[in-house]
């Protein structure tokens, strides 16, 4: 009779499992609605709702330059019932003290997205080329500024790690904070700075209205949306890169089971024409890694951003 209630015991555990999921996901943005953070999690959980054949709800938690939604996904319940998608400043925010959160407190879903950094001038500018550019930095130290984001963010950690890389003081290139591209590219074009690094849907109308050059991308190929923009490597020689990403997660110590699932899931997701299209109609790169290469994707971003960090005198 103990071996046949074991049995079923045993049987009803792995049958729920097997069931997974069983009730509504909630999916955590870390930023802010409208944005393209927030975009890209609506379109990932409307397509994952059908995959999964349970509602998947999209909650912005909002905060702290983006701790308050990461710690939110870190700290949940790790039953597969939570998601989020983090994003590239889970690499940066520990190197400054804003959290002890690292991207090692999470179980990878996937990559998703990818948006390297493009080298963006005035249609107007002296500066042809990433070498004519760098000649100018190094020869006039301080004399040209650059905007994009706030001190210490992605793009500021972006040129700064280029310009080290390159063997020029990253100070040399004075950084002015701002509340992002989009202000920071209308101070370039107004003359109040030189240079913006960002990604190029951010800088695509600028570009496509003739008001914005790009010289490079910081890639290992050119960009689907330009495809005739050099990359560092044809230009320098250099395999610096860096891009703004968004990775699918769960908490750490998901069962491996849920884990197997969602990325089943995931997979079927990023694949289908609609994440393609829609993905593509908004000028976003779209990049896949299973749980393995996500983890050393993020581990490698971890050390050259902290690394840049270093450099520009903002790690603690």
């Amino acid at each position: 009779m103990r071996k046949l209630l074991l049995a079923a015991l045993l049987f009803a555990a792995s049958s729920a499992l097997a069931q997974y999921p069983q009730r509504p996901i909630q999916l955590i943005v870390p930023w802010g609605a409208g944005g393209g953070t927030d975009a890209t999690a609506r379109i990932i959980g409307s397509l994952l709702e059908k995959e999964l054949k349970q509602p998947v709800n999209v909650v912005n938690r909002t905060g702290g330059s983006g701790v308050v939604g990461h710690q939110a996904i870190a700290s949940s319940a790790p039953d597969g019932y939570t998601l989020g998608l983090i994003t590239v400043e889970i690499t940066m925010m520990h190197h400054v003290g804003l959290t002890q959160l690292r991207h090692t407190d999470y179980t990878p879903i996937g990559l998703v997205n990818a948006d390297p950094a493009g080298v963006n001038v005035r249609a107007d500018s002296p500066y042809k080329s990433m070498k004519d550019l760098l000649q100018a930095i190094k020869s006039n130290p301080g004399k040209m500024k650059a905007s994009g984001t706030g001190q210490g963010g992605i793009w500021h950690l972006a040129i700064a790690g280029l310009l080290k890389d390159q063997g020029i003081d990253p100070n040399a290139l004075p950084w002015v904070p701002s509340n992002g591209a989009a202000p920071g590219l209308q101070d370039m074009v107004a003359g109040g700075v030189d240079v913006v690094p960002c990604s190029l849907p951010e800088a695509r109308s600028m570009i496509d209205a003739g008001k914005v050059r790009a010289l490079a991308i910081m890639d290992g190929s050119p960009p689907a949306l330009y495809p005739n923009l050099p990359t560092l490597k044809q230009e320098l020689g250099t395999n610096w890169q860096i891009a703004a990403w968004r990775v699918i997660a769960a908490p750490k110590g998901i069962p491996a089971d849920a884990q197997r699932t969602l990325v089943t899931a995931l997979k079927k997701v990023y694949d289908s024409k609609e994440y393609k299209d829609f993905m593509a109609s908004r000028g976003f790169g779209v990049v896949w890694a299973d749980p393995r290469e996500t983890a050393k994707f993020m581990a490698a971003s971890d050390a050259n951003l902290g690394a840049a960090l270093k450099a520009v005198g903002l790690a603690k």
